[in-house]
């Protein structure tokens, strides 16, 4: 007999070779499949009479089959059925393709409820292959799931009808009763079944009610748990610091927020209380500075930092700052990435450990266990929301409760900021150093992409220097045509009106000396124009560049094209930023539009969390956090903010989740963690 938690191939229907198709959805066991909600819904009760459907819409209605017409070959591989309906209101044409099955199963004298698109005229109707229920015998809600290739919805809705045949009854229902009865939640095997195959619309809401509420609650409970640690008190204290020593030197004056940011960290500092400290600052407001500040405070009271950015690029470029700045305090900075050699990478950790080095500067390949901290004050993760919760804690691990900072440029809305990150604390920084002027951003079609080529070429001319942004790296990466390329998109330039000009290519496929190389290079102005994927949204700070025109725009959301335009105006010429799309749809005009009119990042992230939803500061890859199935952290706000404080005050009454009641969440903390994304 099988267990709920055996491989998913050990259904009937299944097997080894479509388990590997579900695997690509990140359904394992058959607990799994139980737990891969639908992404959507067909709602079949929502009807209209056929009259009233235009052509073009898509739309639902009731409808008996008074004809059919048998096979007709059109050509090879290719033969259609035809079924002919009517509601009495006007008839319909449904049109079969290459399945008898689904032609046999539409019977005369029956009703269905038909949902598709409508083709045809006004006055001849017709559906293609649409979906439909026999409205006496089916639920009108039907299940839409992610697929694959190698499934189909009626395959992995059967496969879900056999897991919970078998094992419905078995689901254990950790929630407690206190907490269902006060917040009026279904059991789990209700929420379970009515996710997937619904009675009603009523049914349907109250199961995901029912598993929002959960997840919401067990997400809340595992951050809470995670970050108990860094409130518990910390043996690494300064007794203060003269920071006019480390201002006096810097070749600029720090913005007022800038100041506020560094004497919140120095408040941390002398707490005895850990800092836990998030720095949101847009793109250029001088986060680095920061965390360069703190650093120097730290080392003048003989502690080390470590600085851990999310690639190469920008651990060089962090590294190239804090030495800069900090090498004439007498302060020494070593840089740890993956691509230095084996003896260079034993000599950085040798110093490390024998506290020849301050400050320490690297990638994920901090967290090694061969890499061993003298005396480690404070951690710094940037862009921490490409790092999973575990490696930033992995991190800290390597001091005896060390301060913590991290800093993101990608501006989340305040509240949501302090939900997400919990007990942290947060500094904001809005004031851009002196002398940056707003970028002017403008959005254009293909048709003016030569005047474009133009403008790039009068300021390549004045002496400055361009990006320029593709969605993809390679020409046959997509099939989707009126994608640029990178690689193709540099051959295309060389026979234009910039095909004078150096160009180089940027993008992630290549090594890190490579983008390196051609960072340095680029730096260094021996290349005019750098053809690039989104690799330069962090890391790429070259104050000569004063273009950035980004190709596809509508392919990226709103928060990423700010950070993209951010790689330009880094210093006191002005800067601009050229959108170029194709798209007519008014949502995505609409959507560029806003880039056009404000440089202000929170505003832009509010408007993107708004109109995108929590993709581009949520998605699987980037936040860290464990991947939520049902839950949507802007759509649920109200239910995130009640689990918060119900997770406060289960934790207060049992900070280790170890009560009877409690053991189930628990385990569903655990489980939530484990598939965290990293």
């Amino acid at each position: 007999m099988t267990k709920i938690t055996d491989s998913i191939k050990y259904l009937k229907g299944v097997g080894e070779k479509r388990a590997l198709c579900y695997n690509k959805l990140g359904v394992d066991s058959i607990y799994s499949l139980l737990q891969f909600f639908p992404r959507a819904y067909m709602d079949f009760s929502e009807t209209k009479d056929i009259c009233e459907c235009d052509v073009g819409e898509i739309c639902c209605f009731k409808a008996k089959v008074f004809r059919k017409q048998g096979e007709q070959r059109i050509r090879k591989g290719l033969s259609i059925f035809k079924v002919f309906v009517t509601d009495g209101t006007q008839d319909v044409i449904i049109t079969i393709f290459n399945s008898k099955y689904i032609f046999d199963s539409l019977e005369i004298g029956q009703e269905y409820s038909f949902y598709g698109k409508m083709q045809g005229s006004p006055l001849r109707k017709e559906m293609h292959t649409p979906s439909f229920i026999n409205i006496d015998k089916e639920c009108p809600v039907k299940a839409i799931y992610r697929l694959t290739e190698g499934l189909s919805n009626k395959v992995v809705s059967n496969a879900v009808k056999q897991a919970l045949d078998l094992w419905g009854d078995n689901l254990e229902d950790v929630l407690p009763d206190y907490i269902k009865q006060q917040e009026k939640l279904c059991h789990i095997r209700y929420a379970i079944e009515n996710i997937h195959f619904p009675e009603s619309t009523n049914a349907l809401e109250i199961s995901r009610k029912r598993l929002i509420f959960q997840e919401l609650l067990v997400l809340q409970l595992g951050l809470l748990l995670l970050k108990k640690t860094s409130r518990e008190g910390t043996t690494i204290k300064i007794n203060g610091c003269n920071m006019k020593e480390f201002t006096s030197k810097l070749p600029f004056e720090l913005t007022r927020d800038q100041k506020i940011a560094i004497n919140d960290g120095l408040k941390d500092f002398i707490s005895g209380v850990p800092m836990n400290r998030l720095v949101q600052g847009d793109v250029g407001s001088g986060k680095t500075m920061v965390a360069c500040a703190l650093s120097f405070a730290m080392q003048r009271n003989g502690y080390q930092s470590a600085v851990m950015a999310p690639t190469e690029i920008l651990a060089i470029q962090h590294y190239n700052t804090f030495k800069s700045i900090l090498e004439n305090m007498d302060i020494k900075c070593e840089l740890l990435v993956g691509s230095l050699t084996a003896k260079q990478k034993r000599e950085v950790k040798e110093k490390i450990a024998s506290r020849e080095v301050d400050i320490v500067i690297g990638t994920h390949a901090l967290i090694q266990d061969s890499v061993e901290f003298n005396n480690l004050g404070l951690v710094i993760t940037d862009e921490q929301h490409r790092f999973g919760v575990n490696q930033r804690a992995k991190l800290a691990q390597k001091g005896k409760n060390p301060h913590k900072l991290v800093m993101s440029a990608t501006p989340i809305p305040r509240t949501l900021a302090l939900i997400i990150y919990g007990d942290l604390d947060v500094s904001v920084i809005k004031t851009v150093p002196k002398g940056r002027l707003p970028i002017e951003t403008y959005m254009i079609d293909s048709k003016k992409r030569d005047r474009a080529f133009n403008f790039i070429k009068k300021h390549i001319d004045n002496g400055n220097q361009a990006y320029i942004v593709c969605p993809l790296i390679e020409e046959n990466e997509e099939i989707d045509q009126g994608l640029f390329s990178v690689e193709d998109y540099a051959k295309k330039l060389k026979g234009s009106i910039l095909s004078e000009y150096r160009i180089g290519v940027l993008h992630g496929k290549m090594k890190p000396n490579e983008k390196e190389k051609i960072m340095v290079a680029f730096k260094n102005r021996e290349i005019d124009i750098l053809v690039a994927t989104t690799v330069v949204e962090v890391g790429v700070d070259v104050p000569n560049a004063v273009i950035m025109m980004i190709e596809n725009a509508e392919r990226f959301g709103l928060s990423q094209l700010h950070q993209l335009r951010g790689r330009v105006g880094r210093g006191d010429l002005q800067s601009y930023c050229i959108l170029v799309s194709d798209n007519k749809s008014e949502v995505t005009v609409q959507r560029l539009k806003i880039m056009t009119k404000s440089s202000d990042g929170f505003y832009i992230s509010e408007q993107d969390l708004k109109q995108r939803g929590p993709g581009d500061f949520f998605g699987e890859r980037q936040h860290g956090l464990p991947v939520l199935k049902i839950a949507n952290m802007v759509d649920d706000m109200n239910v995130l903010l009640k689990t918060q404080k119900l997770a406060s005050e289960i934790i207060k009454d049992d900070p280790y989740l170890q009560n009877d009641e409690n053991k189930g969440l628990k385990l569903l903390v655990d489980e939530l963690f484990a598939n965290k994304a990293e």
